[in-house]
């Protein structure tokens, strides 16, 4: 192993009252297609895509996990042991700043998951990876991501760009700092 890759003995396993957050792995896949497949979920993370597509993104994660220890954790619900999601601290070379974002399958929506994953994951953000700031790059018509930003304390800072080849697509940066989040009301 190289000194930047992962050392899967210390990954990082988060849990909440109803979800367990971890690192990626192959048995996920069925449903992170299923996701990916599904228009409405995949609107505004690049549209929907046939699994090949969608095993390159699921790659991506992965390999993220592999190489750098940051990467959005699998949400799996306690309930069931299924696969609902992923979520968590993304920083894609070039991003504009320390994200975490999030994506639901379509069955996990309306449940409070995106809130209750999302805070575990910022708490991790700043706690764990040390972080000073977290933000959420949403597109401008996801109104639901924009009401989850809000629910988590983050405000819009206004139009931002992504690195190519997302450089055409619309998104807002809505940011919060490690001391807004700590002082925030729980």
């Amino acid at each position: 192993m190289t000194s930047g890759a992962f050392n899967y003995a210390s990954r990082p396993i988060l849990e909440t009252e109803r979800l367990i957050l971890r690192p990626t792995t192959v048995e996920d896949f069925p449903r992170w297609a299923e996701f990916m497949a599904d228009p409405e979920a995949a609107r505004f993370i690049g549209g929907a895509q046939p699994a090949p597509a969608a095993w390159r993104g699921f790659m991506t994660m992965a390999g993220a996990w592999a190489l750098t220890g940051v990467s959005m954790f699998s949400v799996i619900e306690k309930a069931t042991g299924l696969w609902v999601g992923r979520l968590g601290p993304w920083t894609p070379d070039g991003w504009p700043g320390t994200e975490v974002g999030w994506g639901l399958h379509p069955d996990a929506q309306g449940k409070g998951y995106g809130v209750e994953g999302a805070t575990a994951a910022i708490d991790y953000a700043f706690d764990a990876l040390g972080w000073t700031e977290v933000i959420h790059c949403i597109d401008p018509d996801n109104t639901p991501s924009q009401r989850l930003a809000e629910r988590l304390g983050a405000v819009n800072a206004g139009p931002t760009r992504l690195p190519a080849p997302f450089q055409d697509i619309a998104v807002d940066r809505w940011v919060q700092s490690r001391d807004q989040w700590r002082a925030r009301s729980r």
